[in-house]
């Protein structure tokens, strides 16, 4: 028997998804290299453009939203090289040289490219720049950034109070400052950093967790005078010293193996190596909550890359249980949220998601979608103001469902059409692009009988 099809329908942007029931056969095997991970892409870029000399970066992701940045930073007038490349070249201008544009800068999707760029160009004095991104990204709220940024004397106009773009910004000399940040959240920190690099003095972040550290993992290795208290959640970084231009190699995104660690436990008989994936604990979240679930993970030949901690991950099927997702936990893995709520949707007993209300306001209302979507596919859901409950243990169907234009929900969709009877057709999936642009093509090649 042949693998499961899948085939585009391009006259409506969709992915129909025809597989049988995993009862006649289907599994996963094989060995899959892991696009780079997007948030140390965007930062890789962006510290190169901001460094003295020459960097090169290996395994990039050739995604949207990366893509984003670099036009962004073209538009600047920074040199980067063919991002289709094995390496790619980005010739540093140096701290505050950043030039006007001639157009409208386009964040296109991505709330990193929208964020981190602010607090660049915020302190790039007496110039003018705006800032745009396509429908979804200009409704997500840029007030969190906007406020500290203001509070260093950034001057920032917008729609709705200036929070939501497109933003216009004069760049102004910013002053330090001491934040304490009512969200834990690595955009809004890097941000600050960023702007603090530029700024005369010390400027010092304060979060109420801990978030993802890659920024501060990558301004050090740049040369950056920044110093982290575990104690206290803060970043201290000492703005005025000069970056120099690196070699980066990037991780394979732990967030884009979620689908595979998930597919992996929840089709029987199947077994995948995930090579070269980042885990930082920081963004390890989803391991732990699969070890939680009971899922059947190895992890091997862990090792430093440039500064962020990696391994190869190993996937078998195994019988998952619902366990209890809260604080500090779920913030280690916020983004992959949407694919948890499959693996329990397949599992036994119950889960319960708790202080995940962040999701609402990512390109669309993740713990909504979700549950609305799965739900249609046969799964027992329960939507909360900051989380879901979910009935784990009820067989799916195919069904048309609806990825939003978001990629996580697009390919989390896709890993539960693996367990549906009958035939998946996903709205709008190739939205995985944004991530993932291979997802389709390494599904297709995984699957076998």
């Amino acid at each position: 028997m042949l693998n499961p099809t899948i085939n585009p329908i391009e006259s409506n942007n969709q992915i129909d998804l025809t597989i049988q029931p995993a009862a006649s056969g289907l599994c996963l095997r094989g060995s899959l290299s892991i696009p780079g991970d997007k948030s140390i892409s965007h930062r890789a870029l962006m510290l190169g453009a901001l460094a003295q000399g020459e960097t090169k970066i290996q395994g990039l992701l050739l995604g949207e939203d990366v893509i984003s940045t670099a036009n962004c930073l073209r538009s600047l007038g920074g040199e980067i090289s063919d991002l289709t490349a094995p390496e790619i070249l980005v010739k540093g201008q140096g701290l505050g040289q950043f030039q006007e544009p001639l157009d409208v800068l386009n964040a296109g999707n991505s709330g990193t490219t929208m964020r981190l760029m602010l607090g660049i160009l915020a302190a790039r004095d007496n110039h003018f720049f705006t800032l745009t991104g396509d429908r979804s990204l200009r409704s997500r709220p840029m007030s969190r950034v906007v406020k500290p940024l203001t509070q260093m004397g950034a001057e920032i106009w917008g729609r709705q109070n200036n929070n939501l773009a497109p933003l216009a910004i004069k760049g102004k000399k910013l002053r330090p400052i001491h934040y304490d940040s009512p969200v834990a959240s690595a955009q809004v920190k890097s941000c600050i950093l960023l702007a603090g690099l530029m700024s005369e003095g010390q400027t010092t972040v304060t979060e109420p967790a801990k978030s993802r550290d890659h920024s501060e993992r990558m301004l050090k290795a740049f040369g950056a005078d920044i110093h982290t208290d575990s104690e206290t959640n803060s970043v201290t970084i000492t703005g005025g010293n000069t970056l120099q231009g690196q070699s980066v190699i990037v991780p394979g995104d732990i967030s884009s193996a979620s689908f595979w660690l998930v597919a992996g436990s929840v089709v029987p008989d199947s077994e995948l190596k995930l090579k070269d994936v980042g885990i930082n604990p920081t963004r390890s979240g989803i391991l732990d909550v699969l070890n939680l679930m009971g899922a059947n993970i190895t992890i091997e030949k862990e090792r430093i890359v440039a500064g962020e901690p990696i391994a190869d991950l190993w996937v078998r099927s195994s019988r998952l249980e619902g366990c209890e997702i809260a604080g500090e936990l779920t913030l280690r893995c916020i983004d992959e949220i949407p694919i948890i709520v499959v693996a329990a949707a397949l599992a036994k007993g119950t889960t319960i998601i708790k202080d995940a209300a962040e999701l609402r306001i990512k390109e669309c209302d993740r713990l909504s979608v979700m549950a609305t979507q799965l739900s249609r596919m046969g799964a027992k859901i329960t939507e909360h103001p900051d989380g879901l409950e979910i009935q784990g243990g009820h067989p799916l169907s195919g069904a048309e469902v609806a990825s939003h234009s978001d990629h996580r929900i697009a390919m989390s969709l896709a890993v539960a059409a693996l367990r549906a009877s009958g035939k998946t057709t996903i709205e709008e999936a190739t939205a995985s692009n944004i991530s993932y642009p291979n997802f389709f093509d390494s599904l297709q090649q995984v699957c076998c009988w």
